[in-house]
């Protein structure tokens, strides 16, 4: 991951954000990022290290107390250790959510520091720098998902996505961007059952779920991956550790447009589904040829990846304080999962759309 800024940004890029930053000693112990505090920078790690935890909580007192006070890092579960390169405090911009992960020095460390504004105003006037940006966090973000799911073991993480994170990713899209995606996709039912993606297997498409559910696997066994994809057309059953559940919105097969990897799960209709698979030579043109839509498909990629992630290391760490009904609604006490005006403004443009495209393939 160390390699990922410097192999996807330009000089050009590279130059602006070491012109547009500060650097920043840490001692060791020091908190970059605190779970559940906003983050007003992106920061490069240049020497040192770092470690990610996640508080975690329990039925003791004291895992209580620390789950209060939410500052100790006893009370947290180490997932990473980050070297040279790294790059932290991207969250922000790709996800409404604050960070789940607390992130300190475990020795003297050296970062680079470049503030949050500055770099919003930099991806919203730079097409291209914009695009590589989100291209690189989104393969960053992949690769932390595949590292947090090969450590959990066979733990269960099963998930349901919701409407909701469809509609943030079509509230990010232009008009323009949908349009052509409807003309050049094509709709495709998808019967119970049937396996969509393959893991480690070329993908073809990439497909956008309309309709139905669909489930992601990963592997337990050491079988070669043929022989598993052999069973499965056979109709034998997969053998598997189900790690999500996705619906209306969701978005899988994108992996070969980051960084050409095969893909590390399996995907699965659950039940009858409906998906608009857009091929991947005129997806892959597009993105070389649109400035302006390679930038705006990149960050609603990376977005996903981020919505992936972060759902696990809540689901693995405490909760946090969310709205259920009976709280209260005095505008000085604010949710984590409560949206603002602007936010909620997006999503019923997103919604609208969302509705065109069910009836542009005629299955509202």
């Amino acid at each position: 991951m160390t390699e990922v800024l410097l192999k996807e940004l330009s000089n050009n890029d590279i130059n602006w954000i070491v012109a547009n930053s500060h650097q920043r000693n840490l001692t060791p112990g020091s908190v970059l990022i605190q779970s559940g505090k906003t983050v007003d920078s992106l920061y490069v790690l240049l020497d040192g290290m770092l470690t990610v935890s996640i508080p975690q909580s329990g039925d003791s007192l004291l895992n209580r107390a620390f789950a209060a006070i939410d500052s100790s890092v006893n009370s947290g579960w180490e997932i990473d250790r980050l070297s040279r390169g790294e790059v932290v405090g991207e969250v922000p911009f790709v996800n409404t959510r604050p960070s789940v992960t607390t992130i300190k020095a475990l020795e003297k460390s050296l970062i680079m520091s470049i503030p949050q504004e500055k770099l919003a105003t930099k991806l919203q006037q730079d097409a291209g720098f914009s695009s590589r940006f989100y291209r690189a966090i989104a393969i960053m973000f992949l690769d932390r998902l595949q590292s947090i799911i090969s450590q959990l073991g066979r733990r269960n993480l099963t998930q349901s996505k919701s409407l909701k994170d469809m509609l943030f990713v079509l509230a990010e899209l232009h008009d323009s961007d949908i349009d052509w995606m409807m003309a050049c996709g094509v709709p495709q039912k998808i019967p119970a059952n049937q396996v969509v993606i393959y893991e480690t297997g070329s993908v073809d498409a990439l497909y956008i779920i309309l309709g139905g559910k669909m489930s992601l696997y990963v592997f337990e066994d050491e079988r070669n991956p043929l022989v598993r994809a052999f069973a499965a057309i056979e109709g034998n059953e997969i053998i598997g550790r189900e790690i999500a559940r996705l619906s209306k919105g969701e978005i899988v097969g994108e992996t070969p447009f980051l960084d050409g990897r095969l893909p590390s799960t399996t995907v699965k209709a659950i039940e009858d589904s409906i998906a608009l698979s857009i091929p991947r030579q005129q997806l892959a043109v597009k993105l070389q040829q649109d400035l302006g839509f390679s930038s705006r498909f990149y960050r609603v990629i990376a977005m996903l990846i981020s919505n992936r992630l972060q759902e696990i290391l809540s689901q693995i760490g405490y909760g946090r304080r969310v709205y259920s009904q009976g709280l209260s609604l005095d505008k000085n006490v604010e949710y984590e999962d409560e949206l603002n005006l602007g936010i909620l403004d997006k999503m019923t443009l997103a919604g609208k759309r969302f509705d065109w495209m069910l009836e542009r393939i005629k299955i509202a």
